[in-house]
């Protein structure tokens, strides 16, 4: 709310009065957006496409500049965050690496020490394998899994102790049957390694596949939710995210989706905080977003304050112990 200092004097047997608005806080000063993970994924993605629309459409004075910061499964970016006390000129985009790093590395990191912005959407997992492979069901590829050769087939991945590794053995666990994880930097590289057949299959994001999806080079084979995405456009000619059958269903009984959400650093003031709630709110109300959100299959729900701070508690808790069930925790 604007504030105003009001003055008055005598002025020829008259009162003047005058109001001195103190407008809200903004940037004064480009605005660092850190991604905590490699280029092609789909942090980087949204980062990138909020990058775009901000600009297009002139919600704030100063750029958003995107900065890769992807060393020790996104450590480097977190601890630049949370060492930048104070200020405002600096925001990150988290994934579910805002849990898992700290966990599985024991480098000095908690979400705690970050002050939460918004979640701007939970993102999906979908089961990925190249579009030439015999396997057209979850069902084929995990009877082709159960009769082969331990460590044959080879799952590629983002990172290692990460959402794409807990994913995997997860999936080991229900079929019985161990897989070879790769890993590799960002999601891009990871769906590039499917299109050439280096690798048997992905835990992808729909974002981080879909162009290949869309061009014939790869196939979905169920999501990890509990339920088909709610989208019915066609992204290929014959199918949309909603034909995709969820992995429960195909008898893999594995769910995960991902936190998109947005932190500052520590002590930063709470109107500073309500100037990019505010931001984010105008790029969700943009038709774009809309577009972009369908398009990359996400789970819409957004939470800020007290409500985003509880669901945070939780998914800690919850990524705790599937770590320590696939024993990722650092010693």
């Amino acid at each position: 709310m604007a504030r105003f200092k009001i003055r008055h004097a005598v002025v020829a047997g008259a009162f003047v009065v005058s109001f001195a608005a103190h407008a809200a806080w903004e940037p004064t000063k480009p605005v660092e957006f850190v991604v905590p993970a490699g280029t092609g994924g789909g942090a980087d993605q949204m980062a990138r496409f909020i990058q775009g629309v901000v600009a297009k459409h002139n919600l704030m004075k100063q750029p958003l500049v995107v900065v890769n910061k992807s060393g020790g499964a996104g450590a480097e970016g977190f601890l630049e965050v949370k060492n930048a006390k104070g200020d405002p000129n600096k925001i990150i985009i988290t994934l579910s690496n805002l849990f898992t790093t700290p966990l599985a590395t024991g480098v000095p990191f908690n979400w705690k020490d970050l002050t939460p912005v918004a979640m701007l959407a939970l993102d999906e997992f979908v089961l990925w394998v190249n579009a030439e492979s015999p396997y057209k069901t979850a069902a084929d590829y995990v009877k082709a899994i159960k009769a082969g050769d331990a460590g044959k087939y080879k799952m590629a991945g983002t990172g290692s102790k990460q959402e794409d590794q807990i994913i995997t053995v997860a999936l080991e666990k229900v079929v019985g049957k161990k897989l070879t994880y790769i890993p590799f930097k960002g999601g891009g590289d990871v769906a590039v390694q499917l299109v050439g057949k280096h690798v048997d299959s992905t835990v992808n994001n729909p974002i981080e596949a879909i162009a290949h999806w869309r061009s014939g080079a790869l196939r979905p084979l169920c999501v990890f939710d509990e339920k088909p995405m709610p989208y019915p456009n066609k992204v290929t000619a014959t199918q949309s995210w909603q034909d995709v059958p969820t992995c429960r269903s195909a008898g893999l009984d594995v769910e995960y989706t991902m936190l998109r959400g947005i932190f500052m650093p520590p002590g930063v003031t709470q109107e500073q905080v309500d100037f990019y709630i505010d931001l984010f709110k105008k790029v969700q109300a943009l038709p774009e977003w809309k577009k972009y959100t369908e398009d990359a299959a996400f789970n819409t729900t957004t939470m800020t304050g007290k409500t985003f701070v509880d669901w945070l508690t939780k998914a800690e808790a919850t990524h705790k112990s599937l770590m320590q069930e696939a024993g990722f925790i650092a010693k």
